[in-house]
């Protein structure tokens, strides 16, 4: 215990001695938690909006107005004819194109029925997507209450409805924030574990020191250890102040424990940690350890559920992710601060984090004792 609590004491020194890493563990991970989540928004705002109107009558001036006071789109032309709305996307000044024919309140009053044709700027796909869903939604419900107008009882018989009163679980006011800050964090805590752990034995190869320590009497095991805890207190804090941010700016406060993510996020770096050991005694320079590390998180965290949810992802994505230490940890943070989820809850996950720590940590421990010797 002696030997380990020396490295130990080496190690955090080395840490704090350096302050460009300080700058790095605490100040970008908490400028980054600022920013990213004002940022990441799966809500489509300010739809550039073309309106061709060949009718020029009160129901289409009707609808447009819908659709412009909705919030989701600004009207941006006016043109006078198809080709040129088109030339507004062309130009791309515009995103979506709404073209009314001719007699459209004329066709709505005398047949009940009229087309419309909405033309998408499908460069961006999500925003193709969402926008074109929008004005469908908008049109619908401008369809809907048309007829409600014309419904004249007992003229016409009522036209049957049907009401749908929706609740919206765990996230009422459907804050994307709510859900998005506790996936950040868990993202940059993971740069953060793996990278530098990444680095450290590394850095010992490169200023020579490792062969010192490997003629000392030091087991391989304290060594790793040594190497492993210092970072493993360091990340702690930093999630500590990334949750005082979620806490004071974005108002987030769990419906759990702290003390439940404090417990799997202890074993969460611990598996983190061991991998980017792992990939640190495999390296021969630091470039080539960022590199990896770089690489290996960066597949971690785009297929760990943050961004594109997982069930949408094609059937071997899925089964990667459960290789996946950040999934994991993402649905856990999820879990604890939207639903109020303990322990018992999340044992399945901690029982996977559990296996991966001691994969990772004994591969590494295995694999530096094969290198040194």
């Amino acid at each position: 215990m002696r030997v380990l609590k020396f490295l130990l004491q080496k190690e955090l020194r080395q840490i704090f001695r350096d302050k460009a890493v300080f700058r790095i563990l605490f100040i970008m991970p908490m400028v980054q938690l600022l920013i990213l989540p004002l940022a990441a928004d799966y809500e489509i705002k300010n739809i550039n909006l073309s309106v061709v109107d060949h009718d020029h009558s009160e129901y289409s001036r009707k609808l447009v107005n819908k659709i412009t006071a909705s919030g989701y789109f600004r009207l941006k032309d006016y043109s006078a004819s198809f080709s040129q709305g088109l030339k507004a996307i062309e130009l791309d000044k515009t995103d979506l194109i709404l073209e009314i024919p001719a007699q459209f309140e004329r066709d709505l009053v005398k047949d009940s029925k009229a087309t419309l044709l909405v033309s998408v700027n499908a460069i961006n796909g999500v925003k193709a997507g969402l926008g074109g869903a929008y004005v469908q939604s908008i049109i619908q419900d401008y369809n809907q209450q048309v007829r409600m107008q014309w419904i004249q009882f007992p003229r016409f018989d009522p036209q049957p409805t049907i009401e749908v009163t929706s609740s919206d679980w765990y996230n009422p006011n459907m804050n994307y924030r709510v859900f998005m800050v506790p996936g950040i964090l868990v993202m940059l805590v993971t740069m953060i574990g793996s990278s530098f752990a990444a680095n450290n034995i590394v850095r010992e190869k490169e200023i020579g020191t490792i062969e010192q320590i490997n003629v000392s009497p030091i087991k391989k095991w304290q060594f790793i250890l040594g190497k492993l805890i210092p970072f493993w207190m360091l990340a702690l804090v930093v999630l500590s102040f990334g949750l005082l941010i979620a806490r004071f700016v974005y108002g987030i406060v769990p419906l759990g424990h702290y003390l439940t993510i404090y417990t799997f996020a202890s074993i969460y770096l611990l598996a983190v940690l061991g991998l980017g050991l792992l990939m640190s005694t495999y390296a021969q320079t630091q470039q080539q350890s960022m590199l990896v590390s770089f690489f290996v998180t960066m597949i971690f965290n785009l297929m760990s559920g943050l961004y594109t949810p997982i069930e949408s992802m094609p059937m071997w994505a899925q089964w990667i992710t459960k290789f996946n230490p950040v999934s994991y940890f993402i649905e856990v943070m999820r879990m604890v601060v939207l639903k109020g989820s303990g322990l018992t809850d999340i044992k399945y996950q901690i029982f996977a984090l559990l296996g991966f720590a001691l994969f990772f940590n004994g591969w590494a421990i295995l694999n530096y004792r094969k290198r040194s010797g």
